[in-house]
């Protein structure tokens, strides 16, 4: 009954929307879930006909299969989607989505390296070898411009403008921005592109990403996930880390040193501005040292 409404829904965010093959994936899972609660319940309505009380059923069910409140969000941010879709293409008169609640979330703090556990990890990396070079090029350019996974991995030669200091970064819904680039990062690129990137054997359609591996074509994120962990642990760092962990090592420094938070969203690619504002409360310590040094009842010793 429902696939056809999943069909077009998926077309919606594909073409409209330009999401990601992943991002619209996600959304076709949530819908997915619906429809499974839906038959498993027994309740044999279209979209049309769905209420808030069916959907509050539906987030019960979901809790109930063990579901964290994280992923009740998601699912509830992604069923909101799909009614979007549906009275814009007027298969439904109302959103019964729009009263439903999503459950508290507590945003988890992520792990943040310091600029000397970066450096140490960057020093473990063995420069005899040519993935050593790439690999160091790729540290320095993800800590430099505080890159996803994704968009380091489709990183293009055709975005590199290293003599001005910038690349063109293509991020998520295919929105580009430009983030300057580091000397350090510049440097290396540099290095890695004209004496181990030349010696490789290219194959057709990779001939434009910057990063490859030894047979010609461009890395996966699991690849940058498994450099990443072995470097952590060659430096002796034990905090939970992943390739985002530079990413938010990358935010959370330059708000430490007083960057804009807009600079910052801007840099990110982050759509809105409240995403960035976790960085704002990722280091206690560095609050508190601000108050200290600039709150007048904190000055007095209140």
């Amino acid at each position: 009954m429902w696939q056809p409404y999943k069909k077009g829904f998926k077309a919606y965010l594909q073409l409209e929307k330009s999401l990601s093959d992943n991002s619209v994936e996600a959304y076709l899972r949530d819908v997915e879930k619906l429809t499974e609660f839906l038959l498993a319940t027994n309740i044999q309505k279209n979209p049309a006909e769905i209420d808030l009380k069916d959907l509050q059923s539906f987030i019960k069910w979901i809790a109930e299969l063990g579901m964290t409140s994280t992923s009740q969000a998601r699912i509830i941010s992604g069923i909101r989607g799909f009614y979007k879709y549906c009275l814009m293409e007027q298969i439904a008169t109302n959103d019964p989505s729009v009263l439903l609640e999503a459950p508290k979330t507590k945003r988890a703090l992520p792990d943040v390296l310091s600029f000397d556990e970066i450096e140490n990890m960057i020093a473990q990396i063995n420069l005899s070898t040519n993935d050593g070079t790439r690999n160091k090029a790729i540290l320095e350019t993800m800590y430099s411009c505080g890159l996803r996974v994704s968009e380091l991995v489709n990183l293009k030669i055709s975005c590199l403008y290293l003599d001005v200091g910038f690349i063109r970064v293509i991020g998520k819904g295919d929105k580009e921005r430009l983030v300057p680039v580091g000397r350090d990062a510049i440097k290396h690129i540099g290095i890695y592109r004209d004496t181990i990137r030349n010696q490789v054997n290219i194959k057709q359609g990779f001939e434009d990403i910057l990063f490859l591996n030894r047979w010609g074509k461009n890395l996966s994120r699991v690849m940058i996930f498994y450099i990443i962990k072995d470097l952590a642990l060659k430096a002796g760092i034990t905090k939970t880390i992943s390739p985002h962990t530079l990413r938010h090592s990358f935010a959370t420094h330059l708000v430490e040193g007083g960057a804009d938070l807009r600079a910052v969203q801007e840099m990110l690619g982050h759509e809105s501005i409240t995403t960035t504002e976790i960085y704002t409360h990722l280091d206690r310590d560095f609050l508190r040292d601000t108050l200290n040094q600039f709150h007048p009842a904190f000055k007095k010793g209140y």
